[in-house]
């Protein structure tokens, strides 16, 4: 049997109702997209000003490309079956709605109450359907293993599998896609850390690996 470790949506704000989501996780379910953008015209680093020969011409050549923030795509499975069978009355009656109602308010607007309590939208004068002057979308914290992302969550859609006779489902495919938050806030910097860490791991590795290569070579001549 696979064991799957658990991933968490967290909001990182005073909310009503607070939401987060703990999921199993099966990390070959997660893609991360990063993607540059070229510009064309007059900008400094397009057309001959592509050309370059040596390192320092580098960040003009780079005027005419900017970084799109990093997506995450993926897949989750809302199953309460286990705890249908273990007796647990709340998942026997509402399957996994109250984690798919989770998820639907992670998306909804929200606005600004007294002492900073968020609220859904909906709840007020505000509109639900669009995001108006004085609504917002919410942050939520993206745990998985040691990673922690600071995200929008910009699309869910599920896909119900299984349902109670109440039409209620107690199965549901949830596909999420989120953008990275990118900025000085403290998880993302904690990232970036993280990102040039691996990074100096795989260097010290291909720089040994590269040794062993001459070394081999030059004993097989």
């Amino acid at each position: 049997m696979i064991k799957l470790n658990k991933g968490i949506l967290l909001e990182y704000a005073l909310s009503l109702p607070p939401l987060a989501l703990v999921f199993d996780f099966n990390p070959q379910s997660l893609s991360r997209t990063r993607t540059i953008n070229l510009r064309t015209g007059s900008a400094p680093g397009t057309i001959r000003g592509y050309d370059f020969t040596l390192p320092t011409e580098t960040p003009r050549v780079a005027q005419g490309a900017t970084a799109e923030p990093e997506k995450l795509d993926l897949t989750i499975l809302l199953d309460a079956t286990d705890r249908m069978n273990d007796g647990d009355d709340i998942a026997s009656s509402l399957g996994v709605e109250p984690e798919m109602a989770t998820l639907r308010s992670m998306v909804e607007p929200k606005t600004q109450g007294p002492a900073g309590l968020q609220v859904l939208a909906s709840l007020g004068a505000g509109s639900p359907r669009a995001f108006q002057r004085a609504e917002h979308a919410s942050v939520l914290l993206f745990i998985w293993g040691t990673h922690v992302l600071p995200v929008f969550l910009t699309s869910v859609r599920f896909e119900e599998k299984a349902h109670l006779p109440s039409l209620i489902p107690y199965r549901a495919e949830a596909t999420l896609s989120m953008q990275v938050i990118e900025g000085n806030n403290p998880f993302y910097l904690v990232e970036q850390v993280r990102l040039l860490a691996m990074s100096a791991v795989n260097l010290a590795q291909t720089v040994a690996g590269s040794a062993s290569f001459s070394f081999s070579f030059g004993v097989s001549i």
